[in-house]
């Protein structure tokens, strides 16, 4: 067990990421179990753009998210798997990503906020949470 005591700012940044990571998982669950009459719901563009989604992506995604979720936990509890686990998240949120970019038209459906902002705010704070959890190991704040 570590005695270096970590400092504040790694207490609140254990906590938002916590936080980010749940909004995360709820994300993934409202797109991966979205029913007939959700997607009904949706404009004709954005609900074509969730049937196409190939299950291998949708299976990277829960990848990516409940790793960042776990990740953020093992974190709070400072533990050092926590950085494995930001990596695994990292590679998943960077295949996501790169499919959308690439590979659909989500810019195009989703508009520059939802289709370009938020992807590449995930990626910076997926990678940032990974190297936050690298440097927090080095510290000695995680054992």
């Amino acid at each position: 067990m570590t005695t270096i005591k970590p400092s504040k700012s790694f207490w609140i940044v254990s906590v938002i990421a916590v936080i980010w990571n749940l909004m995360g998982i709820f994300a993934f669950m409202s797109q991966a179990f979205m029913s007939s009459a959700m997607l009904a719901e949706l404009p004709a563009e954005q609900a074509e753009l969730i049937r196409s989604t190939p299950q291998w992506l949708t299976g990277i995604f829960a990848i990516a998210t409940v790793t960042g979720l776990i990740g953020s936990l093992l974190l709070m509890l400072r533990k050092k798997s926590a950085t494995t686990l930001f990596f695994i998240s990292v590679i998943g949120v960077l295949i996501q990503m790169v499919y959308s970019f690439f590979a659909t038209e989500a810019l195009q459906v989703y508009g520059v906020v939802q289709g370009l902002v938020m992807p590449l705010m995930v990626i910076i704070i997926a990678v940032y949470l990974y190297f936050f959890s690298k440097k927090s190991a080095e510290k000695g704040y995680l054992n």
